[in-house]
């Protein structure tokens, strides 16, 4: 039996599958709305967007780093939610208020330190979204911790729907930049308002728990998610205090957008996953929280041939999404999509590292990268400019990968199936291949990606990576089909 088939893997599974579905709506969303500003706002303008986007970035996910893990594992491990769920809104909106005055104090000062001063206005109109943002991820991360995947899904969908359309309006409506971001604070209170109809702690009271252990293990993951998200914009960020011009770090920032897809898997699969097996480790079940790991690495093993589909049509996707004035994106993309797939590794390694009790590790491994991705991007960018900026990066996503295999092996004593691995090379180098050689244009370019796709888990199939018991298990999940041994046992 695969141990991802066991009763808690198959509700990770099916969580980590449905937030991952909802999640695909920001970057088809995503697709769109780039689509939609990279042509009314013109290269400058996006980038000057991106750019205060990346800032805004910072702090509200530095500030979710620093409570999502702890909330996930003490919700998972208590008895009773609502003491530590209302202790986390109310310190998230603390945080939150805090968070939002500090970005508006910046504004000038990083205006003037980036040479752009329309970026001011920006970075104080974003610093209203934060208080709202944190919020809705301190109910999104209780959700978590409960179990409750589904309503996670459904919080995240509206929300993506949500910025679609109030960006598309407010832009139409000659708002330019500022529109773009008040319709991504506008999602962010649609997402609030789905996620409170599934659970309403109190935003005003006393503090219910001790908040020590939030401080103690918020405060060690929080500096090194920041420094993970240091490292992922630092290419950006360091690409324009280098010299390169604001439509060098447009492009750059295209290419960064259209390489989201597995970050958005890391990101669906690792709470999830933390929250399982939290919950596994607390009820004295390490086998099957190290089996239920194992398959985790398994999963981002299987993700590289869809990596080389990317790759390999990042010309085509490129000029679809952005236009010809975008084609320059295209080689980045294709660099970018590579370690981004090998990063979700990264995000498998701090689960386990914080669910065994030893989140220094994920310490150990931030400090590094970010010191070799400075000095990587301090060394290629001047002579390959933004080209250098992406090898730096995916090289430094693939050290990272490596290191937290290490750091798995030494805490659990495993590691990703051999099979896997050699598998996954294997129809990595036929998907490339396929959309190498299959030039397409326009809709006929998303036939293509979803024919290779089908191709990539048939080929998977034929080489047996899936055994019968697994297969049994995924038609489970189509609601016409049911398990043999249930249709046995209802004969």
């Amino acid at each position: 039996m695969s141990p991802l088939s066991s009763q808690p893997g198959r509700h990770l599974l099916d969580g980590t599958a449905r937030v991952f579905l909802a999640g695909l709506l920001l970057p088809l969303t995503g697709i769109i709305t780039a689509a939609f500003l990279t042509r009314r706002l013109g290269a400058d303008g996006y980038g000057l967007l991106v750019l205060s986007t990346t800032l805004f970035g910072w702090i509200e996910l530095s500030i979710n780093s620093f409570f999502s893990r702890a909330t996930i594992k003490f919700v998972g491990e208590a008895q009773d939610w609502h003491p530590v769920g209302a202790t986390v809104i109310r310190l998230h909106l603390l945080a939150g208020v805090g968070g939002g005055l500090l970005l508006g104090l910046l504004s000038f000062p990083l205006a003037w330190l980036l040479h752009e001063p329309l970026l001011a206005p920006y970075l104080a109109l974003y610093a209203l979204h934060i208080p709202i943002s944190s919020l809705s991820q301190g109910h999104q991360n209780i959700l978590i911790g409960m179990g409750s995947f589904r309503q996670k899904a459904a919080s995240n969908a509206g929300r993506w729907l949500a910025r679609l359309f109030l960006i598309l309006f407010f832009v139409e409506m000659g708002l330019s930049v500022p529109g773009a971001i008040l319709g991504s604070l506008g999602a962010a209170v649609v997402e609030l308002a789905i996620t409170r109809r599934y659970i309403n702690p109190p935003f005003l009271g006393h503090i219910a728990v001790p908040t020590r252990p939030f401080y103690d293990l918020g405060l060690l993951l929080g500096l090194s998610s920041l420094l993970f998200l240091i490292f992922s914009s630092m290419g950006l960020m360091m690409l324009k205090t280098l010299g390169g011009t604001i439509q060098q770090v447009g492009i750059y920032g295209a290419a960064q957008n259209l390489s989201i897809l597995p970050v958005l898997f890391g990101t669906s699969l690792s709470p999830l996953l933390l929250s399982t097996v939290s919950r596994l480790l607390s009820e004295g079940k390490t086998r099957q929280a190290k089996d239920i790991g194992q398959g985790a690495m398994r999963i981002v093993m299987g993700l590289f041939p869809f990596g080389a589909l990317i790759a390999g049509a990042a010309p085509e996707i490129v000029t679809w999404v952005f236009g010809q004035s975008f084609e320059a994106a295209a080689p980045i993309l294709a660099i970018l999509i590579v370690g981004a797939v090998a990063f979700v590794m990264v995000s498998v390694a701090a689960v386990i590292a914080t669910a065994s009790g030893v989140p220094q590790f994920t310490l150990y491994l931030s400090v590094p990268l970010v010191f070799f991705a400075a000095i990587g991007n301090y060394v290629l960018i001047p002579p390959f400019g933004a080209s250098g900026a992406a090898v730096a990066t995916a090289l430094c996503q693939a050290i990272g990968a490596v290191a937290s295999v290490c750091i798995v092996y030494r805490l659990w004593s495993i590691v990703p199936p051999i099979g896997t691995l050699w598998r996954s090379m294997v129809i990595s180098v036929l998907a490339y291949t396929l959309t190498v050689i299959w030039p397409t244009t326009g809709l006929l370019l998303l036939i293509k990606l979803a024919f290779i796709g089908v191709v990539i888990l048939l080929a998977y199939l034929a080489l047996r990576e899936f055994s019968a018991y697994e297969i049994a298990q995924a038609r489970s999940f189509l609601p016409w089909r049911v398990l043999p041994e249930t249709q046995h046992q209802k004969m």
